[in-house]
C-alpha cells in the first residue's frame, strides 16, 4: 500500500500536476515560494487523522479541477506560513 504522500504526489502528476511547481505569497513585501511538495511533505508530519483530512480535502480538489487543486494549495500554503510566521513571533 502506497503512504499518503506518495498517493498526493501521484494524484498531482495523474492531473498533469508537477509536484515541484510553487506558489508565491507575499508577506509584508517578501515573497516566500512553497512547492506543492513542501506542502504536502509538511502535512504528511501531522497526526494520523490531520494526514487523512488532507488527503480527503486534495481528492475532492482534484474533482473540481486545476483551478480547485490551486486553490487548495494556496489556501494550505497561506496556514503553513502563518503558523511559521506566528512561532517566529512568539519566539
Amino acid at each position: 500500500m502506497k503512504n499518503l504522500k506518495q498517493e498526493c504526489i501521484d494524484l498531482l502528476k495523474a492531473q498533469g500536476i508537477n509536484p515541484i511547481s510553487s506558489i508565491d505569497f507575499d508577506v509584508n513585501g517578501t515573497v516566500h515560494s512553497l512547492s506543492f511538495e513542501y506542502i504536502i511533505e509538511t502535512y504528511m508530519q501531522a497526526s494520523e487523522e490531520l494526514k487523512l483530512v488532507f488527503v480527503t480535502a486534495l481528492k475532492k480538489s482534484v474533482n473540481a479541477k486545476e483551478m480547485g487543486i490551486e486553490k487548495f494549495f494556496e489556501g494550505m500554503g497561506q496556514l503553513l506560513l502563518m503558523t511559521q510566521l506566528s512561532s517566529k513571533f512568539e519566539s
